[in-house]
């Protein structure tokens, strides 16, 4: 066996080995600090790149909910103001009914004009204020909420005009009435206008329904994209820490065969005694 001071094989075995133990621990570590067996693209790159393209989806479904969410409160706005549209308006009929009736004196009919026209005007009032984000669709404005990551689907609602003297509030601004005639007119308009407010309202209720399982279905598809990143770049956190032990006692025993090692040479100094 040839002995050199100038070459430790045993050394650099040793060594070598100590140092892949170390390059092991040290990715070991960082899996168990991160909870990431795949953190940066030099861990894995293709899984990397499949993960990042999921976190991009996983995102844009997110923006697709806030779309969808946000198109709902306004489809939710524009309902319960259609329902104080409604309400005024059995109110309305109450009055006009009531001047339909020829035993009235006209004094008393006039004050159920009074009525009638009050709450005829706080239908518009109803109306106005029934905006959410900037959106009325009781004046007519439809909306569209994202449906998909792509912005390609989407869900539209259509607006529900409901101001005075349109298509489904047929009441006119200046309807009002001052005989028996005239009150059963104005009573024809209210309950025409009535049939069409709750068909109106049903169609926001289907479409607040609609937008509200379809938000629901994309929040279920957020969670199962996250869910299907989490398989593919978490790190098995019970498994890491048993190996982190079995490392860091395989570093331990390399430390000592270098150390055992790099006596060697010194056992030459005896052939010289």
């Amino acid at each position: 066996m040839n002995s050199s001071i100038n070459t430790n094989m045993g050394a650099m075995i040793a060594l070598q080995n100590l140092n892949v133990t170390q390059q092991e621990l040290g990715v070991t570590q960082t899996r168990i600090s991160t909870g990431m067996k795949v953190a940066s693209a030099k861990d894995n790159g293709a899984i990397f790149a499949i993960a990042q393209t999921q976190r991009g989806t996983s995102r844009a479904l997110g923006v697709v909910q806030e779309s969808l969410a946000r198109s709902q409160s306004t489809v939710d706005v524009a309902s319960a103001a259609g329902s104080v549209v409604q309400d005024l308006l059995l109110q309305m009929k109450e009055k006009a009914l009531a001047a339909v009736d020829d035993s009235i004196d006209p004094t008393s009919r006039s004050i159920f004009n009074i009525d009638f026209k009050a709450l005829r005007d706080q239908i518009t009032k109803a109306i106005n204020n029934a905006a959410f984000n900037g959106v009325n669709i009781l004046s007519g404005t439809g909306i569209s909420a994202l449906a998909n990551d792509t912005g390609v689907s989407k869900l539209t609602v259509l607006g529900q005009t409901m101001a005075l003297g349109g298509a489904i509030v047929t009441v006119g601004l200046a309807t009002s009435f001052s005989t028996a005639a005239t009150a059963s007119a104005a009573l024809a308009l209210v309950n025409a206008s009535i049939v069409n407010v709750s068909t109106s309202l049903a169609k926001l209720g289907t479409s607040s329904r609609i937008l509200g399982q379809h938000k629901d279905f994309i929040s279920k598809l957020v969670d199962a994209v996250d869910t299907g990143i989490g398989n593919i770049v978490d790190a098995d956190l019970s498994k890491e820490s048993a190996k982190l032990q079995a490392l860091q006692t395989k570093q331990q025993l390399g430390y000592q065969s270098l150390s055992i090692a790099n006596q060697g040479p010194q056992s030459l100094l005896s052939l010289f005694k």
